[in-house]
């Protein structure tokens, strides 16, 4: 069976700025895997969700995301915040002892 081509999407929300979040990276093959590396590199979450990414791969740049793919955009969102904050508390613990 042939793989297929990796996909990524980078997302921005800027909550009381944005009346929506943004698609703001995109990319397939090496540019998907960049794009990876870059957000590995500088902490950023990385959410699996390939229906979801195929669905934002076809959004314009800069351009808020549709109203059909608030609820399953606002999960990854919720996911990466919780994230974070976990993260902030771990690190905050263990370095206040």
């Amino acid at each position: 069976m042939e793989e297929k081509e990796k996909l990524a999407v980078a997302l921005n929300y800027e909550p009381g700025e944005d009346e929506a979040p943004k698609v703001i990276a995109k990319g397939r093959g090496k540019l998907a895997e960049l794009i990876l590396e870059i957000a590995k590199n500088h902490g950023i979450p990385i959410k699996k969700d390939s229906k979801l990414v195929q669905e934002l791969y076809k959004l314009e740049l800069e351009k808020p995301i549709p109203p059909e793919l608030y609820t399953a955009v606002a999960a990854v969102l919720a996911w990466a915040f919780d994230l974070n904050k976990k993260i902030k508390e771990k690190f905050i613990k263990k370095f206040s002892s």
